[in-house]
């Protein structure tokens, strides 16, 4: 007899169980307080909005299906559940080289999207996770709208 699937279906549900989510955070998934990282929403070059803090959470689930999305991506051509920001906790070399140091960097997952999502005009991988930096530019599906990230350290 095969796995239904329906237990990890419940417990991935939304608080109201109207909606089955895609993504789980991992267990290295923290909050990043310092430093600041913000998404800027471009179309052309106009910005759209204002600046999005991303330090309130571990993660930001983007989509169209506004029930789930912490940033929806209102485009046809993007899935519901499309792509996740998330930062993880990982380990780092300090920058004298002889120690190992904690780090919270933000990491960017398409959640398997019918149209895809990329970083700097390159197309990621579904299920995987690509580390962001400071000033990279990420589209969704087939939208013009690009989403610059930036840290508040990179900027002199």
């Amino acid at each position: 007899m095969g796995l239904s699937g329906k237990l990890a279906a419940e417990t991935n549900k939304t608080a109201d169980g109207s909606a089955v989510l895609k993504y789980q955070p991992p267990p290295e998934a923290r909050t990043c307080k310092r430093p600041l990282w913000q998404l800027f929403c471009f179309k052309g070059k106009e910005e759209i909005g204002s600046p999005i803090n991303l330090n309130q959470t571990p993660f930001y689930l983007f989509g169209k299906d506004r029930k789930v999305a912490d940033i929806p991506t209102d485009h046809p051509s993007c899935s519901r559940q499309h792509a996740v920001l998330v930062f993880r906790e990982v380990e780092a070399d300090a920058p004298d080289g002889l120690a190992v140091v904690r780090l919270v960097k933000p990491y960017l997952m398409d959640l398997e999207s019918v149209n895809g999502t990329s970083i700097n005009a390159e197309k990621m991988e579904g299920a995987r996770y690509y580390e962001l930096l400071h000033l990279d530019v990420i589209r969704f599906g087939l939208s013009s709208r690009e989403y610059v990230i930036m840290n508040e350290s990179a900027i002199v």
